[in-house]
């Protein structure tokens, strides 16, 4: 089900969502928070699929606020709120209202979002490009349990993370470390099978690539070792080398969805390893709301390089 609202107001949106949960028979008792995306009307289509397909695993209010930007100075004043409300299999498994916002409205979009929060539920906030400097600090970011932006979306990442380690706040992630759970996962437990002492790393990726300073940095955070990061052709990581004295502790995935595990004395193993949809890492931060300590290290570690060979070296 939709229901266009033209012109119209936070209150008008309550009573067309109770009615749309009547007339589709929906109660709103079986939502788990409220997902608030800010984004344009370029981006605005795949934030909204994503969420919907991470409803199933969190059933959620979505709140999509898309600032509309005014062409003359009088539609800058013009304050307006257009509304369209998704409901049943429209908006997944949850409810989805899209806020677009015209005039002096883009810059109070906490006035129209607050009424429309669910009572007692967490609130997520989703940047999925464009993020202000500081999250916390922004006044829908200000609203939030948890705020999540993503790096590989702009188009300067690293400078993006040193923004996101500047502006730090309890509750920030970011979908660029997102992405390397299932590598830090693999790597933790090859960890505690090899019981080495690792002496340097070497992470693989394409060029610039947010996940693999990220995934640098973890390494500097837990290992203390130094790091050298090599540039590939992609995608995202692609291979991962710890070096110790037994041998090289490798994850290689040049391309596909699967990977092979070398650990010295063992023999390898093909891992599952694929590059993750947009909506499986939405619902993989939803699952918890809890500041992440491991994020914030890794955020604000210095990478240090491994000394280089002396000339001559073989």
């Amino acid at each position: 089900m939709k229901i266009d609202l033209t012109d119209t107001t936070a209150g008008k949106i309550n009573k067309a969502l109770v009615r749309g949960r009547r007339a589709i028979g929906t109660p709103a008792v079986g939502m788990v928070l409220t997902l608030v995306i800010v984004t344009d009307e370029e981006n605005a289509y795949d934030a909204i699929k994503a969420a919907g397909d991470a409803s199933r695993e969190h059933p959620s209010r979505t709140l999509v606020v898309i600032k509309r930007a005014s062409r003359s100075p009088r539609d800058r004043l013009d304050a307006r709120l257009d509304a369209e409300v998704r409901l049943g299999g429209d908006a997944g498994a949850g409810e989805t209202v899209l806020l677009r916002l015209h005039g002096e409205l883009v810059d109070r979009a906490d006035s129209v979002v607050l009424p429309l929060l669910l009572p007692d539920a967490p609130v997520v906030v989703w940047w999925p490009v464009d993020a202000p400097a500081v999250p916390a600090k922004d006044a829908l970011g200000a609203l939030a349990q948890r705020r999540i932006t993503d790096a590989y979306a702009v188009e300067d990442p690293l400078s993006e993370l040193a923004a996101r380690a500047e502006g730090y706040e309890p509750g920030d992630t970011d979908l660029a470390w997102t992405r390397l759970t299932p590598w830090r996962s693999m790597l933790a437990a090859a960890l505690d099978q090899a019981r080495v002492q690792v002496l340097s790393a070497v992470v693989e990726s394409e060029a610039e690539n947010p996940s693999a300073e990220l995934l640098a940095r973890w390494f500097a955070a837990r290992l203390r070792v130094p790091v050298e990061q090599v540039v590939t052709a992609g995608p995202v990581v692609t291979a991962v080398r710890l070096r110790t004295a037994e041998g090289e502790i490798h994850i290689d995935r040049p391309e596909g969805p699967v990977a092979r595990l070398a650990i010295p004395g063992q023999p390898d193993r093909v891992l599952a390893l694929k590059v993750r949809t947009t909506a499986e890492l939405i619902a993989e931060e939803l699952r918890r709301l809890d500041p992440d300590e491991a994020y914030r290290a890794a955020l604000h570690a210095e990478v240090v390089a491994p000394p280089a060979a002396p000339e001559g070296a073989a």
